[in-house]
């Protein structure tokens, strides 16, 4: 295979790959957008579990003052069934008092059996429309979660479609290349091989030694910019070389090479520590 073809299948490559790492992306993603709805939910039944709590204290209380307001009728009406009895002033006075404080303690119970009775039916009404949200929620969001996995599953079968395309570009190509091409796929942006022009690299616009760039117009081998890591290739630019390929300004390609292996060294200890902070996680 010749290195133009493999150029080509690289940049074939890069489509593929910057397809199926963005499908991989939304798979991840796409269960994301339930939070918002899942967060909705959970507060309106937290707030359902509140109301219902609140409801019951209420009926307790109508309960206890319903009570009060019997025993406080009870007890006038007692005092009042007495009067036909009582034979002095001292009891007069006496029973008149008990009369007026049990209409004192009915006024006051029934005020506050009607606030109670109040709080019932207003809390009954928001417990209403509560369950009625909640209800709507828990239908949306199981709508939501079948088409998020219709589209989880359609976008699957795309990158599995994709991986086939992938198998069918690399067979001829190293492997090691592969994975750093992929490796550098993710990390740049999508731009895994990228021209050189006047000497300079097309993806981080850094000026390349002259010796560098002369090897990689002669295109015989695989190689990566020593700045941003990419793959480079040779494409004539339009303004000529003659300026970019002065022997004098050549670097030495042994600095080059300890440069890229410096790069992905960085790169590894970089991907180790993510790793590693993952874990810790």
């Amino acid at each position: 295979m010749t290195m133009d073809t493999i150029f080509e299948n690289l940049r074939t490559l890069q489509d593929i790959l910057s397809q199926k790492i963005t499908l991989e992306h939304d798979i991840q993603e796409i269960p994301k957008i339930l939070n918002a709805q899942e967060e909705l939910l959970a507060r309106l039944k937290k707030t359902f579990i509140e109301k219902n709590q609140d409801y019951e204290r209420a009926r307790l209380a109508e309960a206890e003052y319903r009570s009060l307001l019997m025993e406080a009728e009870h007890s006038r009406e007692h005092a009042e069934k007495n009067m036909d009895s009582i034979n002095t002033q001292r009891e007069y006075e006496a029973l008149d008092k008990e009369i007026r404080d049990a209409s004192d303690k009915e006024q006051q119970y029934r005020k506050e059996l009607q606030l109670q009775e109040r709080i019932l039916l207003d809390l009954d009404e928001q417990m209403r429309q509560n369950a009625a949200l909640i209800q709507q929620q828990e239908a949306e969001l199981a709508e939501r979660r079948a088409s998020i996995e219709v589209e989880i599953t359609e976008k699957k079968a795309q990158v599995e479609q994709l991986m086939e395309q992938e198998r069918a570009v690399t067979p001829d190509i190293d492997s090691e290349i592969l994975f750093k091409f992929e490796r550098i796929i993710r990390n740049k942006m999508g731009r895994g091989i990228v021209a050189i022009k006047g000497g300079v690299c097309m993806g981080c616009h850094m000026i390349l030694p002259a010796q560098f760039a002369n090897t990689i117009r002669q295109g015989e081998e695989i190689v990566f910019c020593p700045y941003c890591s990419r793959i480079l290739f040779y494409e004539e630019s339009e303004q000529g070389e003659e300026d970019f390929f002065d022997i004098e300004d050549a670097g030495s390609l042994a600095d080059l090479d300890d440069m890229e292996d410096d790069d992905y060294e960085e790169e590894d200890e970089e991907e180790e520590e993510k790793i590693n902070i993952d874990y810790d996680d």
